[in-house]
């Protein structure tokens, strides 16, 4: 590793814990994208491969592939015209990703962390809802494993839009 991205130290257990923060983020706005799009499973699934992930199961390439899938559907949900489905979707997305967080101390890693509460709280203000409500929810279950995990990365960066700002403002209240 550089000087400038030591190695961070991360357990299964915390890998789970994050994983099943992200998926329980990512979980209430699957309503969102399942109203606009019934009938598309992928971030259903992504979200369930997750919590399979956090309940005890493996880091295997089909969860991989279940993030890939929803970041699938949140493409066609934007280029439907749907951005709230969209977000929704990317929320999933995160949700698998999160298991895949890297041991790298780099600002960018804490949207891995917390990129499905950020999603999920931009679909919810994309649908005329104050985000604050998500991210507050989204603070309360992080618990202190999560908290602590993230406290060992730097700060999230600046940039990322609305969603970077939605990641730095929930990671600012937890740390």
């Amino acid at each position: 590793m550089s000087q400038d991205a030591p190695e961070v130290a991360l357990t299964r257990a915390e890998l789970r814990a994050v994983a099943g923060f992200a998926a329980a983020c990512a979980r209430p706005a699957l309503a969102r994208f399942e109203r606009d799009r019934p009938g598309d499973p992928r971030p259903r699934a992504a979200i369930d491969a997750a919590q399979a992930f956090a309940d005890g199961g493996e880091r295997t390439t089909a969860l991989r592939d279940a993030a890939w899938a929803a970041q699938r559907a949140a493409t066609a949900a934007r280029e439907a015209g749907q951005p709230a489905a969209a977000e929704a979707a990317r929320s999933a997305m995160a949700a698998a990703g999160a298991a895949f967080l890297h041991p790298i101390a780099r600002a960018t890693q804490v949207a891995h962390v917390l990129g499905s509460a950020a999603h999920a709280a931009r679909a919810a203000e994309l649908d005329g809802e104050d985000p604050a409500a998500v991210l507050d929810r989204a603070r309360r279950t992080a618990g202190p494993v999560v908290a602590g995990v993230l406290r060992r990365y730097p700060p999230a960066p600046a940039g990322g839009g609305r969603v970077g700002a939605l990641v730095r403002e929930l990671d600012g209240a937890l740390r």
